[in-house]
């Protein structure tokens, strides 16, 4: 048995540590719908708060600024599960694939919801870096496009797509 095959196996083979089921086999538990969630989240932080800095650093306008820290929000959130992927195995034309079937949605009702609530905030989008409202602003939005998106993501999961796939070959 290969590497990523005895990997596979181990997941399989878990169904009853916790998780209650295997992926994409009816429902997805909350916990992990949360986990994914948080994963994503992660790389999406990373790249909205770095664009953000940024594009405010700079003295960009709002549209570029808000076009960089989404771009980094996906370049961000895709390779932290690119990176996991890899390690388990995977060669990169495949790990590239599972990566976008993974977080392309979780990613966008991210991104969607959380510079709506940043754009949305008077005053936000205006606001520096020293001012308590860019940071309660930013970190607000993220904190509620975690809430929105961890019900999409316990979706996908029950019918074996977004981070179901990654739990294939993890």
């Amino acid at each position: 048995m290969d590497h990523s095959t005895h990997r596979h196996a181990e997941h399989t083979g878990h169904a009853g540590d916790g998780h209650g089921h295997h992926p994409g086999h009816g429902p997805a538990s909350w916990a992990m719908a949360a986990k994914a969630t948080l994963h994503c989240l992660t790389g999406c932080a990373i790249g909205e708060i770095l664009g953000m800095v940024v594009g405010t650093a700079l003295a960009w306008g709002n549209v570029p600024t808000m076009i960089l820290a989404i771009a980094l929000a996906f370049v961000f959130g895709y390779s932290f599960t690119l990176f996991a992927v890899r390690r388990a195995g995977l060669g990169l034309k495949a790990a590239i694939k599972v990566a976008l079937a993974a977080d392309t949605v979780s990613i966008a009702v991210m991104e969607l919801v959380d510079n709506g609530i940043i754009a949305l905030v008077p005053g936000a989008m205006d606001a520096q870096l020293s001012e308590g409202l860019f940071w309660y602003a930013l970190l607000g939005g993220l904190a509620v496009a975690f809430v929105l998106t961890t019900p999409v993501n316990k979706w996908m999961i029950g019918r074996g797509k977004g981070h179901a796939v990654v739990h294939a070959h993890h």
